[in-house]
């Protein structure tokens, strides 16, 4: 029988919608197998500040459908030095806590490995961020709600586009990842689509957009990820007005939208697969690994390697059908 008796459960870095249908899968999952479970509000904050929660199956009714965590989150400087380390996990002792499941990004995940390599506490990730940029897993808790959500942007978008004969660029986040710029750009029907992941020039551009309109095209709309090289949507809009006048240009910024609202079925579905996978594999002895879901499957992928590879994830085909669908 595994030691572990007491499972703390935290959310950390930008929230995702479905954060709370994983906690709430953590926390259920936990009590079913007969363990204690201590939510960990604010993330590494709340454990530099003992800010625990005792949970039981009741803390966590009614919350699958919520966006955002209702946990908190917050970034925490001071816990990424060896002092601020070296408390959060005596605040963890102190509380009992034998094992930690940690739900977030790439931040999140380097913490949990600092302070479980540290300190030899278990630790298993699950990857809660829109970006849908980790290793391991072939989705992220919280991509598919917010990729919904510009898509319902996008149609909304080109209504007024079609009625102005107008252009627009819409950015959507994605600083080092062009997951929701692109899967949005595909169903949203997008004339053009710039990612982080491929430099554009904008005289590739402004040809595309004159050849839509040579085609007789009446509206364009082009989505912009935010870590695109050529400098964001207003500079690329300035850009573009400056040498192409066919259109009426506009900008909008999506911004945090995307990272609000119900969870989708999708991640809800997956949260809850996670969430259960993760207090599993804590009981059988699984420590430092980030649980993903491959193909159908739920599997594990050791910490470093999640957090070391750099394995090109947005699909060829769908980069090849942006210019194709868009004729």
């Amino acid at each position: 029988m595994s030691r572990i008796r007491k499972i703390g459960v935290f959310t950390s870095g930008g929230d995702a919608p479905g954060m709370n249908a994983c906690i709430r899968a953590v926390v259920r999952t936990s009590v079913f197998m007969g363990l204690e479970v201590v939510g960990i509000r604010k993330g590494y904050q709340g454990m530099l500040d003992s800010d625990f929660w005792d949970m039981d199956a009741r803390s966590v009714g009614n919350i699958i459908h919520l966006g955002g965590t209702i946990l908190k989150t917050a970034r925490c400087l001071e816990f990424q030095t060896n002092e601020g380390t070296e408390k959060a996990f005596k605040n963890l002792k102190t509380k009992g806590i034998d094992a930690l499941v940690a739900i977030g990004g790439d931040g999140t995940a380097r913490g949990a490995e600092r302070l479980s390599s540290r300190f030899e506490i278990p630790v298993i990730c699950i990857p809660g961020t829109i970006d849908n940029d980790l290793y391991g897993s072939d989705f992220t808790l919280g991509f598919d709600t917010a990729t919904n959500t510009v898509i319902e942007a996008i149609d909304k978008i080109r209504d007024t586009a079609a009625s102005h004969n107008r252009l627009f660029f819409v950015e959507v986040m994605g600083r080092d990842s062009g997951c929701i710029a692109l899967r949005s750009g595909i169903a949203g029907g997008a004339e053009a689509v710039l990612l982080p992941e491929r430099e554009t020039e904008i005289d590739e551009l402004i040809e595309k957009l004159s050849m839509d309109a040579k085609n007789k095209k009446t509206s364009s709309i082009v989505i912009v990820a935010e870590g695109d090289k050529s400098g964001g949507a207003y500079h690329l809009a300035k850009l573009v007005t400056e040498k192409f006048d066919f259109y009426d240009v506009k900008v909008t910024i999506l911004g945090h939208l995307q990272r609000g609202g119900s969870p989708s079925s999708f991640d809800r579905v997956l949260a809850s697969r996670l969430g259960y996978a993760a207090v599993k594999g804590l009981l059988s002895g699984e420590n430092r690994q980030m649980v993903g879901l491959r193909g159908n499957s739920v599997v594990m992928t050791p910490l470093f390697e999640a957090l070391n590879n750099t394995q090109f994830k947005l699909e060829k085909d769908l980069m090849e059908m942006v210019s194709v669908l868009s004729i």
